[in-house]
């Protein structure tokens, strides 16, 4: 769907309203009622979109089939109050899944959806960083002084005192689930059994598919390249969690790391 990143200023006209400041207490059903009712008096609505996640809470896409009924909602909505609470409308930033469809063929959508799974993952591993990052154990108490120090003998550095290391690995970590994409993937769990050709069968179905490299001496692991990003985001999205082999192990699928 389209972007509900911060906002800097009057977005370019589109046929999807970015609705904002809603009620987050209202039941997600009750409030998509509400808000067709009200905006399909300005136009053709092909699709609406409310999530309940933490994030997208007291926010809303109406999605119109032109940029003109768009226009006359804006202008005519503004500022109305639903639930207790003024609505608060401005054009989406990007467009929506709706729109593409409707205006491109099926190629121009793929190449659109990869592109806004490729940002949303990359988005959740910045995310991820960030989290990590506020993990960090407390520093020392400032101006605090070793007891040994005190009585004259040199003190021992204490592991977990605070201090940062100087060692990268110790540096926040990403996990694995959200690696921002990258045209290599790593895939994990697969049968013990499973070849490079029988891998390269399963991933080369994908677009710019390059080569399956394994680790010799490694079972169940290997890397899979692409030509580009979209051939990675596409494999990814439609192996990941596929059970393989006759005991149905799932395999894990990741980006590699950089």
């Amino acid at each position: 769907m389209a972007s509900v990143a911060a906002r800097g200023g009057p977005q370019a006209p589109s046929p999807t309203v970015y609705v904002r400041n809603l009620h987050e207490r209202i039941k997600i059903e009750e409030m998509k009622e509400a808000l067709r009712t009200i905006f399909a008096e300005y136009g053709n609505i092909v699709d609406l979109v409310a999530k309940t996640n933490v994030k997208a809470k007291g926010q809303a896409f109406i999605v119109f089939d032109s940029i003109e009924a768009a226009e006359r909602a804006i202008s005519e909505v503004q500022g109305f109050e639903l639930f207790d609470k003024p609505m608060v409308l401005d054009y989406a930033k990007t467009r929506s899944d709706a729109t593409v469809k409707l205006a491109g063929n099926e190629d121009e959508f793929e190449v659109h959806r990869r592109r806004r799974l490729a940002e949303k993952e990359r988005k959740q591993a910045q995310e991820a960083l960030e989290a990590q990052k506020k993990l960090k154990r407390p520093a020392a108490v400032p101006g605090a002084v070793p007891d040994a120090a005190v009585a004259g003998r040199p003190s021992k550095t204490v592991k977990g005192a605070g201090l940062k290391s100087s060692n990268p690995a110790a540096a926040a970590v990403v996990p694995d689930e959200y690696l921002p994409p990258n045209k290599i993937l790593f895939v994990r769990n697969l049968p013990d059994d499973y070849t490079v050709e029988t891998l390269s069968a399963l991933f080369g179905r994908f677009e710019g598919f390059r080569e399956v490299r394994v680790v010799p001496g490694r079972k169940g692991i290997a890397f899979v390249e692409y030509e580009s990003e979209a051939g990675a985001i596409g494999a990814k999205e439609d192996t990941a969690g596929m059970t393989l082999g006759e005991e149905g192990k799932a395999i894990r699928v990741t980006y590699q790391r950089q």
